[in-house]
C-alpha cells in the first residue's frame, strides 16, 4: 500500500513511502518469509524496487466467537453461472457482496479454508456491514471483478483468526480480500 501515491485507474499505484503486509495462517510461511526478508534491503517485487526500512510481527487475535473483518483489497468470489432456469451461462461467474449468491458462496469458502487447515468448519456470514466500490483488475488471463468489504463472521476463535490471516473470498494469492489488521 503506497498511501500516497498518484492513483491510476486499474491498478494498484506505487511510488513514494508506503507498506506491503505478508499473511499466512501457516506459521511456518510467516517464520519463513520474516528469515528471508531480514537480512534484505530491497526486493524486486513485480518489477517495483521496495527498500526495506523495517520488518515488523503484527499479531491481532480474535479472543470471542464473532469477529468484524474489513478488507483493504476487493473481495472476489465466483458464482453458479447458472440463469434463474438452473441453466449455465457462463463458467465465469463473479458475484459481488450485493448480489444473491455472494452469501453462499463465501460461506461455502469460509468453510473449505478451515477444512483444508483440518480445522472445524462451523463458520457463518452473519452480517455484511459494509460495501466499497466494485473494483477490476486484470490477474493472469482475465478481468476479477469485487468489491472491499466489513463483515462479521461467527466460529471457533482460532478458525476466525485463520479466516483473518488467509484472507477473504477467492484468489488471496494475488491480493485479494487481504484484511485490514
Amino acid at each position: 500500500m503506497f498511501p500516497h501515491a498518484t492513483k491510476r485507474r486499474g491498478v494498484y499505484s506505487a511510488g513514494g513511502r508506503g507498506y506491503i503486509e505478508l499473511g499466512s495462517p501457516l506459521p511456518e510461511v510467516i517464520a519463513a518469509w520474516s528469515v528471508a526478508l531480514s537480512g534484505r534491503q530491497l526486493i524486486d517485487w513485480g518489477g517495483v524496487a521496495l527498500r526495506v526500512h523495517e520488518i515488523a510481527l503484527v499479531e491481532t487475535a480474535a479472543e470471542s466467537d464473532t469477529a468484524r473483518l474489513r478488507t483493504r483489497t476487493p473481495v472476489v468470489m465466483k458464482g453458479s453461472g447458472r440463469n434463474d432456469e438452473g441453466d449455465r451461462t457462463t463458467r465465469h461467474a463473479w458475484v459481488l457482496p450485493t448480489e444473491p449468491e455472494f452469501h453462499h458462496y463465501f460461506e461455502q469458502n469460509l468453510r473449505r479454508k478451515a477444512e483444508t487447515l483440518d480445522m472445524a468448519p462451523e463458520v457463518a456470514l452473519e452480517q455484511i456491514s459494509w460495501v466499497g466500490p466494485k473494483r477490476s483488475f486484470t490477474v493472469g488471463d482475465g478481468q476479477k471483478p469485487g468489491a472491499a468489504v466489513e463483515v462479521v463472521l461467527r466460529g471457533k476463535p482460532d478458525v476466525l483468526n485463520m479466516i483473518r490471516d488467509w484472507g477473504l473470498g477467492q484468489a488471496n494469492a494475488a491480493g485479494f480480500g487481504w484484511v485490514a489488521a
